[in-house]
């Protein structure tokens, strides 16, 4: 929520990602110093099993804690009415086209065993977290939602593909969090998975699942370096990057019917393979074979129908499954891309569709239909945000593929007076060293609901126990913290991390009491109600926090 209403987080995230050094230890595993040289695009490939690999898709309620919805609609009301937030947030209302009402949207995120009110906190992972799911009980590699999992894309694009920022763009929609990288015809992250424009017009299950945003819903966010634009009108992006952009999605979204294509479309659409038959020449004679049956065919086959191993698939098929004459009731496919070429037939105009209509009515009785379904499945024009005139642009975000991590960081600190994002990036990283604590503060004091619930049956001498039993590693480097709620959640942490976890529990239990933790380099001292609770840190912070 926090993202649709300050766009800017998103980006922020981002870029807190590249400031990380595990992405960067990366770039030395093996599958990737094999790709040295090699294309971004082909290495854009493999990164997509790299993370296929290494993360899981985690869309559990319980990671982070559950919330009410007027709780989370009245932080904001100051800045965004409730009905603004409900037309364009998945979880405040937005149901989106027939496809979000017949699934029923609660049912589809598991909501449905809980009142009306209740909705997840699912908060944005960075990749330390993302990475920390492998200390969580039930998980072997790391996880994260859709919206960690395309900052994680952007920024591993960025660090181990050697794309640069100014092609890669995020769309954000209520339900959904993915990048455009515009690369050879355009590649589409979809949660751990990656869709090129040849996967987009495949007509498999998996292809279908990846069209869901962008063909059911109004896209809210499309973020990018030079900066955002968003479905409330606010934008700061710059006109040429959107138009730039406006234009590959589409081109990506689109593409001209032949024979490939129309199997893809039946592949899909299997209510018409009934009409449609396949032809092959072999020795000089032709072959015919039902579409259904050479569909069975290719179930299971690593050959494709319309493809380079057309003929390899119709060398597997029985004798008696294919006719030396036609089937008189069913049209050729080959047959009707000859008329599709010969009469230049392009489908997304209209006086073309009425005279493909004409030719196919005597084998497709629901031509229309049918004409109507091929139109979608080759041309989809995405609903994205409208740049208004006299938008202000903001200060792009520039670092180049060849500069260091170390410099990267030392821009982005040198710029965030300037740049929000910037600014935001640092709190995101969450580098304590040069970040004010109290939004820290406020976030472990208030959104950290898993720690209380973790210790709801113990003492507080009892959670302290707790605390002092888990390892006393950070899953952040240097003088980054992580949140109480990670700390449950992966069963470590550093001694200051271990204080703000006993903190929000004493808080919650006596909100109205004072606490005090003193930071004096590895000595960590928590005061509250007159008991003292001592840890060790390795994070070097002098510093004296009062709650």
């Amino acid at each position: 929520m926090e993202i649709f209403v300050f766009p800017e987080l998103m980006y922020s995230v981002v870029l807190a990602n590249i400031m990380s050094p595990i992405i960067w230890k990366w770039r030395e595993a093996e599958c990737f110093k094999r790709l040295e040289g090699k294309s971004p695009y082909k290495k854009l490939m493999r990164l997509k099993q790299f993370i296929m690999d290494e993360y899981e898709f985690n869309l559990d309620l319980n990671t982070w804690g559950l919330t009410h919805q007027e709780q989370e609609l009245k932080r904001f009301e100051h800045v965004v009415s409730p009905e603004r937030i409900a037309e364009s947030n998945a979880l405040f209302g937005y149901t989106g086209d027939k496809y979000y009402f017949d699934v029923d949207i609660r049912r589809h995120f598991g909501l449905d065993k809980y009142d009306n009110d209740i909705i997840p906190y699912w908060k944005t992972e960075t990749v330390e977290a993302m990475a920390a799911f492998r200390f969580k009980d039930g998980y072997d590699v790391g996880a994260g939602e859709c919206v960690s999992l395309a900052t994680l894309y952007a920024a591993a694009a960025f660090i181990v593909c050697g794309i640069p920022l100014e092609d890669i763009y995020m769309v954000l929609t209520p339900l959904h969090s993915q990048n455009f990288f515009d690369v050879q015809d355009g590649v589409l992250s979809n949660n751990r998975r990656i869709v090129t424009k040849t996967m987009w017009f495949n007509g498999t299950a998996i292809s279908e699942k990846a069209q869901r945003a962008l063909r059911n819903e109004q896209v809210t966010v499309v973020t990018h370096n030079t900066g955002f634009v968003h479905c409330l009108g606010d934008a700061t992006i710059d006109k040429n990057a959107y138009d730039k952009f406006s234009g590959k999605l589409n081109e990506y979204l689109s593409t001209n019917v032949d024979s490939l294509i129309v199997a893809n479309f039946l592949r899909f659409h299997s209510k018409y393979q009934k009409h449609f038959q396949f032809c092959n020449h072999h020795r000089g004679e032709a072959r015919f074979v039902k579409a259904e049956t050479m569909f069975h065919y290719e179930h299971g086959s690593n050959y494709r129908i319309s493809d380079e191993t057309f003929g390899k698939l119709f060398g597997d098929v029985s004798a008696d499954d294919f006719s030396v004459s036609k089937h008189v009731d069913r049209l050729c496919v080959e047959q009707m891309m000859a008329y599709v070429r010969y009469e230049d037939i392009d489908i997304r105009k209209e006086a073309d569709k009425k005279k493909l209509q004409g030719y196919l009515k005597a084998f497709v009785p629901e031509t229309e239909d049918f004409l109507n379904e091929l139109h979608g499945f080759v041309h989809l024009q995405a609903r994205l945000p409208e740049l208004k005139a006299g938008s202000k642009t903001g200060e792009a975000i520039s670092i180049s593929t060849e500069m260091s991590r170390g410099e990267i960081i030392e821009y982005i600190k040198s710029v965030r007076d300037k740049n929000t994002t910037a600014d935001l990036a640092l709190y995101a990283y969450r580098d304590m060293s040069v970040c004010d604590w109290e939004p820290f503060l406020k976030a472990a004091m208030e959104r950290s609901p898993v720690s209380i619930e973790m210790a709801q049956d113990k003492s507080i001498g009892d959670v302290y126990k707790h605390l002092q039993s888990m390892t006393d590693n950070s899953i952040y480097d240097g003088k980054r913290l992580a949140q109480p709620d990670e700390v449950a959640n992966f069963n470590t942490g550093d001694g200051v991390e271990k204080a703000f976890f006993l903190a929000n529990v004493i808080k919650s239990r006596q909100p109205g009491g004072e606490i005090e933790i003193e930071v004096e380099g590895e000595k960590v001292t928590l005061t509250a109600e007159g008991r003292g609770f001592e840890f060790s840190s390795g994070k070097g912070f002098e510093k004296k926090i009062v709650i």
